[in-house]
């Protein structure tokens, strides 16, 4: 008697003595059905090969590779294509796939029931691997007649394999031609940005950053050289003033000779103002001074004319006035020198300072040219890159292309070839027998267990104390009742258990 449903050791092993028997016939007959239904089932036979992935035979160093940079990703796009209605379809006509359903099974129908025949699965990387990338992948190929699965395998294989040569090549060929296209546009911004930057120093020619230094060096030079001809034409301006007045003084005596005056007064009187002239000068110059030296020389000039005045003869008024004299003719003569020397250094003046402006133009200029060529450079830097990169992509892709038409880069290869299975993969012997024997085992502990439940009789001391719920007072031995032949139909061997009454 099971109390609650909770079976124990005891009850256990009562059970099974008595009805061992039960879990026998149950396991014995569940297996014998499940041996039969490996008879009885259509078979289905799984012709299956490994296809892996060899690496490029040049070096990664030499070129690097871009084929399967994502194995999972590139497998399931190929799996999705070659899994298609237009490619399984050709297949089912070429080896005459379920003949049979043909006739009553729609084309979309069979094509499903062949892609679940397929399998496709790819192999785990080695735990602790550098490389993440699956080696390789199996595929397998289920169907009810082995040489057709070899072949159906075959096939399928042979698809995976020309599926990654044809994907492999146009991926390179559409990269490269994209990227020389990309290239061309790259190269025609990279010479538009170059022909503004030339274009740009061309026309700010002086005011370039880098001419900054030596601009401000020249405008310190002209600067120097304007002050230089500032001073030479403000002497060039005294010395025509000073030989002015001196022509005035000898056109003045020249006059007075004529008239039959004396000359020597005109010439103490020029005496007189060179020797003021030459005080003022040595005031200002030293001895070596060109002005100083100048008027020295006039001084002499006069003192010799005085000289020879002295031993000359009065000339008569009739000759006085038949031309100047040479004094005033060289005053003048000096005086038109001076007039050129203060042209030619007042041009010299303009001239410097035209262009002591264009200097300061550049130099004021130079911060706003200096921003706009850093921005022209910036551009220019920019373009260079997208091109040097764009190169050097385009040079990659053309190396990956000729090693796929030279089938030296990532390839798929096919390391056994399809099996041809000898026993079926469905139903399997030893799954079917162990799964019917485990089944008819827990059919017989469950039909062990319903006898259990509704067996009411009471075994022990403790199923006497659960059906009456009274303590036990005593147990009386077993009696062997062979000893009383008068009672042939009494049971043998039974224990009798006395309990209380109730009051």
């Amino acid at each position: 008697m099971l109390s609650k449903g909770n079976v124990t050791a005891n009850e256990v092993k009562r059970i099974l003595r008595r009805y061992w028997w039960i879990l026998l016939i149950a396991a014995l007959g569940a297996g014998a059905i499940g041996f039969a239904a490996t008879l009885v089932l259509p078979k289905k036979y799984t012709s299956s090969t490994m296809v892996l992935v060899e690496p490029p035979a040049v070096a990664a160093e030499v070129v690097p590779t871009a084929v399967n940079e994502d194995l999972y990703r590139h497998l399931a796009s190929m799996k999705e294509q070659i899994l298609s209605r237009s490619r399984l379809q050709p297949i089912i006509m070429k080896f005459n796939l379920f003949a049979k359903e043909q006739e009553t099974t729609h084309v979309e129908d069979l094509v499903e029931e062949l892609k679940k025949s397929i399998e496709v699965e790819l192999i785990q990387p080695m735990p602790g691997s550098i490389n993440k990338q699956p080696p390789g992948f199996h595929v397998s190929v289920t169907l009810p007649n082995p040489q057709m699965a070899q072949q159906v395998c075959t096939e399928i294989t042979s698809m995976f394999m020309e599926q990654n040569a044809t994907t492999q090549e146009k991926r390179f060929k559409d990269t490269t031609n994209f990227l020389t296209q990309q290239l061309g546009e790259a190269k025609a911004n990279l010479d538009q940005q170059d022909d503004k930057l030339a274009q740009f120093k061309r026309e700010h020619l002086g005011t370039l950053p880098e001419e900054e230094q030596s601009n401000l060096s020249l405008l310190t030079g002209m600067n120097s050289q304007l002050e230089a001809a500032t001073q030479a034409l403000s002497r060039a301006q005294q010395d025509k003033t000073f030989n002015e007045s001196l022509l005035n003084q000898q056109e003045a005596a020249w006059k007075s000779s004529r008239a039959g005056l004396a000359n020597s007064d005109s010439l103490d009187m020029q005496l007189s103002t060179l020797q003021d002239q030459l005080s003022a000068q040595l005031a200002k110059y030293t001895p070596e001074h060109p002005d100083v030296l100048k008027t020295k020389a006039q001084i002499e000039d006069v003192k010799r004319r005085m000289a020879e005045d002295g031993d000359a003869k009065p000339v008569s008024p009739a000759k006085a006035n038949t031309r100047e004299p040479a004094q005033i003719q060289q005053l003048r003569a000096k005086i038109r020198q001076d007039d050129m020397t203060i042209a030619d250094l007042t041009k010299q003046q303009v001239q410097i300072q035209r262009q002591i402006g264009v200097l300061q133009a550049h130099v004021q200029a130079s911060p706003m040219v200096e921003q706009q060529i850093k921005e022209l450079t910036r551009n220019y830097q920019t373009a260079l890159e997208h091109y040097n990169d764009l190169l050097k992509n385009q040079q990659k892709s053309a190396m990956l292309t000729d090693l796929q038409d030279q089938q030296e880069g990532e390839q798929f290869r096919v390391l056994d070839a399809p099996s041809l299975p000898t026993t079926p993969s469905f139903p399997k012997k030893p799954v079917f027998l162990g799964g019917g024997l485990a089944a008819g085992l827990a059919v017989g502990i469950g039909i062990l267990y319903l006898m259990a439940l509704s067996d009411r009789a009471m075994y022990s001391e403790r199923d006497v104390e659960i059906c009456l719920k009274l303590p036990v007072l005593t147990l009386v031995p077993s009696i062997d009742l062979s000893d009383f032949p008068t009672e042939p139909h009494a049971k043998r061997n039974r224990q009798i258990t006395v309990v209380p009454t109730k009051a």
